[in-house]
């Protein structure tokens, strides 16, 4: 799979099949129209061209709706649709400009020019161009003349699986890790960079990795305890992981992302780290002591270990 940031870098190709969206979380419902990219792929030949943008339009759109967090960011999502088959990953740059194009133009200019489009498999809500005034009707209209194909994903097919992104990322807000995945069709992850904490952990037996997410626009799940895997250097593991404050040793109010990987020794400082959310295991306590802690800690740790 090959992942592109300029349209004009894809003028080689002459017979895509493509669709466009947000794809945030690569979600099941996301799933099924990729799928149905590379079966047309098998059947009519050509290439699939996979369309999204950085950043999430809404984000541009309403900027002051600083409430929205992604369920991937832009390189977790590519990292995820590697899996599937895609030819090629455009990631455009959303702007204010190009959400004002006319709709004749975005068709012209991007569609049919800039991605040379034979097949454009797409929902049957989608809407684009300026005041969002372009549809799919908008877009049939438009093959005829222009000589490429447009597959309509109905209503009943996407809503009958009762799945968007926004439900999936209330799951996740509320710890319900168990229905997002479900809902994913995979476990729901964070990326990050281990680095150095107060090495409080070590001291008491539960040794942790602290880790960094540099996208402030990451979606992090309920404040608490979690069963997780933690992935390093190729290899998986299970672990305990903490999100929250640490109200037992720290005042600060940060939140801290902190896992226990268990048999695990090895030095990790500087090192990539992805977490994948099994399992929510209780909210995040404050305790009278360290000895109380460590006993909780050992609870969740047997909790963990069954999961």
């Amino acid at each position: 799979m090959r992942i592109y940031h300029h349209i004009s870098e894809l003028s080689d190709l002459t017979n895509t099949i493509v669709t466009i969206g947000t794809f945030d979380g690569v979600h099941i419902g996301h799933q099924k129209i990729i799928k149905r990219l590379v079966e047309l792929k098998q059947k009519q030949g050509g290439e699939t061209v996979l369309f999204t943008f950085d950043p999430h339009p809404r984000k541009v759109l309403f900027p002051e709706q600083t409430d929205l967090k992604l369920i991937t960011t832009t390189e977790e999502k590519c990292t995820l649709l590697k899996h599937f088959g895609i030819d090629h990953v455009l990631v455009f740059p959303f702007t204010r400009a190009f959400s004002q194009m006319q709709a004749q133009d975005y068709i012209s200019d991007i569609i049919i020019k800039g991605i040379k489009t034979k097949t454009l498999v797409i929902g049957y809500d989608h809407r684009f161009g300026s005041n969002r005034e372009g549809s799919i009707e908008t877009l049939k209209q438009f093959a005829v003349d222009h000589q490429f194909n447009v597959e309509e994903i109905p209503a009943q097919e996407i809503n009958q699986l009762n799945i968007s992104s926004t439900r999936i990322r209330k799951a996740i807000e509320e710890g319900d890790v168990k229905t997002a995945n479900e809902f994913l069709g995979y476990t729901f992850f964070v990326t990050g960079v281990v680095v150095k904490g107060k090495q409080l952990g070590r001291t008491i037996g539960y040794p942790t990795a602290n880790i960094f997410v540099e996208d402030t626009d990451k979606l992090l799940p309920k404040i608490g305890v979690y069963a997780v895997n933690a992935v390093v250097r190729g290899k998986r593991y299970q672990g305990m992981l903490n999100i929250g404050t640490n109200p037992t040793t720290d005042s600060d109010q940060k939140i801290k992302i902190e896992v226990n990987i268990f048999d695990f020794e090895d030095d990790i400082y500087g090192a990539d780290i992805k977490v994948e959310f099994v399992k929510w295991i209780r909210n995040e306590e404050k305790f009278a002591n360290l000895e109380q802690l460590k006993q909780a800690l050992a609870s969740d740790k047997i909790a963990c270990s069954h999961v």
